[in-house]
Parts: C-alpha cells; sequence; structure tokens
C-alpha cells in the first residue's frame, strides 16, 4: 500500500539528513517533493501546504549535536502528515446516535452515495456487518434500480451478513425503496438502514437530483460518500460534486490495500472537509476498519 507516496515522503528524509541545507539545497528538495506528491495524486491543496510547510521546517532546523539527522527530519515530516489527516474517533459518535435513536424507537438512517465502480455496495453489506458484529442489525434498501445486478448483489451480500434486503423490481423509483427500508425497520425495531443507491461511470446531474430526492424523502441521519481509493484525485473531486449537491458528512474509501499511490488517502478530508469514517482493507466482508490516524500514518511514513 502507498509505495509511491510512501518513497516520497522517505526521499526527501534521506535528501534533506545528509546537507547543511542551503537556501538553494531547500528551494531543490521542496520542488522535487512537490511534483512526487503531485505524480502520486496528492490534491493540490495539499501539496501546496505540505511543500510550504516542509520548506518553513527545513529553513528553521538546527541539526543538534549528539543527535542523528535522521531523527529530526523524520519527526518534522511525521508531524506534517499528522496535520492534513482528519480527527478519528466517529465511529463511536455513530453507535452513540444508534443507541440515541433506539431509545426513541427509530432507526439510524444513512444513505450512501458515490460513482459507479467505487466499492459502494460492498461497502453497505462490510459496514453492516461490522455493526451487526456490535450488536446492530440493519436493514438494507436496495435503491440502485438502475445498474445492471445490483439488485442480485446486495440480496446475496444480505444473505451472506443475515441482513433483511429491502428491494423492488428493475427501473423502480429508488425513493420509494429506500422508504420502504426505513418504515420496515420502524416495524420490526430494527436499529440501522443502510441505503445503496446508484452510481454513474460519470456523476451526472440526472444521478445528483436522484440522490437528493431520496435524501429528500428519507431524511437520512447521515450520508457517506464512498470513494474508490485507485481514482485519486477523480475520488476527490466527486467528493466535492457530491457535497455540492446532496451534502455529505462522512468519506468511505475503498480498496485502500490496492493503491500504490495513497494520494486520496492522504487528501480527501483535507479537500473536502469530511471526515475519513472507515477505509476499505481487503475484498472480505470483514476487511474494513474505522480510520485510524497511526495506521494512516504508518503506511505512508513508517515511524
Amino acid at each position: 500500500m502507498f509505495e509511491s507516496l510512501k518513497k516520497a515522503f522517505t526521499q526527501i528524509v534521506e535528501r534533506a539528513k545528509t546537507t547543511s541545507l542551503s537556501e538553494k539545497d531547500i528551494e531543490k528538495y521542496v520542488d522535487e517533493f512537490r511534483l512526487e506528491l503531485i505524480s502520486c495524486d496528492v490534491a493540490v491543496e495539499v501539496v501546496e501546504k505540505l511543500s510550504e510547510k516542509l520548506r518553513v521546517e527545513l529553513s528553521q532546523l538546527r541539526f543538534k549535536r549528539f543527535t542523528d539527522p535522521y531523527d529530526q527530519v523524520r519527526e518534522i515530516v511525521y508531524k506534517m502528515i499528522d496535520e492534513v489527516l482528519p480527527p478519528e474517533g466517529f465511529v463511536e459518535k455513530i453507535i452513540a446516535m444508534i443507541e440515541e435513536k433506539k431509545s426513541r424507537g427509530e432507526p439510524l438512517v444513512i444513505l450512501f452515495v458515490g460513482p459507479n465502480g467505487g466499492g459502494k455496495t460492498t461497502t453497505v453489506a462490510k459496514i453492516a456487518k461490522y455493526f451487526k458484529d456490535r450488536g446492530y442489525s440493519s436493514v438494507i434498501a436496495a435503491s440502485d434500480t438502475f445498474r445492471a445486478g445490483a439488485i442480485e448483489q446486495i440480496k446475496k451480500l444480505g444473505e451472506t451478513i443475515r441482513a433483511k434486503v429491502i428491494s423492488q423490481k428493475y427501473g423502480a423509483d429508488p425513493a420509494a425503496v429506500a422508504l420502504d427500508a426505513v418504515m420496515s425497520a420502524r416495524s420490526d425495531k430494527v436499529p440501522l438502514v443502510l441505503i445503496d443507491t446508484a452510481g454513474r461511470t460519470e456523476v451526472d446531474i440526472n444521478l445528483l437530483e436522484e440522490m437528493k430526492k431520496i435524501k429528500r424523502v428519507t431524511k437520512p441521519d447521515l450520508v457517506i460518500y464512498v470513494g474508490d481509493a485507485l481514482m485519486g484525485n477523480v475520488a476527490i473531486e466527486q467528493a466535492k460534486k457530491f457535497n455540492q449537491y446532496v451534502g455529505i458528512d462522512f468519506v468511505v474509501l475503498a480498496k485502500l490495500d490496492a493503491d500504490a499511490k495513497g494520494g486520496a488517502a492522504l487528501s480527501i478530508s483535507y479537500v473536502t472537509g469530511k471526515p475519513l469514517l472507515f477505509v476499505g482493507i481487503g475484498q472480505r466482508l470483514e476487511d474494513i476498519r474505522p480510520f485510524n490516524k497511526k495506521f494512516i500514518q504508518h503506511l505512508l511514513f513508517p515511524h
């Protein structure tokens, strides 16, 4: 994971520790670092923040006697990464929300949005399993009535994790399916509703309007954008578009295990201003974990 970005961070430490760092050296290293980040699909806003931070830190760096210069530069880079990664601990807050709504006899409703092919349907099932393992069962709404095979896919996943799936036929109103799921969960006292929705290869206005309608009808407590880590900056731009038109509360990055660059993981929360809730780290249904800052930091730059 993240081999390219890891190399970029490691290289800047190796370069900076071996010289007295003149102003010319610093500019050269910062420019090289910037280009490497861009090649790793790090968002421009994050590239500029990290590059400027590196310039300031290196210009102020004074190697201490009897200390390893590598350790000093490494600490600088580690703190830089920490500044652009989002806070953690939001899964616990969602569990508290489930409990609060449960006390009122209502389910917590989560709407999942994102482009086609990003792993959204599998992520819905993974999150359903994650919460089921912690005592919270789900009703899943098969509101992707557009993509061929989508309903069969989520039904099969629902059987695997023993979650009830509410569906209609292809071409049905996705908002009606979602509302049926909410009503079913309310009637059966199921504490969680997860709404799977359609995506497109390219995000279009019709899709965004469809998401807005589902949101208007079901009034979800949370909207989660599911992005494909392999898409890099494309995933970030899509997240921004969904946030602009629909409004999102959290981000989940799927396929993190296959991402050699790492740009999306480093950038997406910083650019969108939305916390990273879960990351997908494999193909099995248990291969999802709450976002953990130290886990990402270690992948990007072992400390």
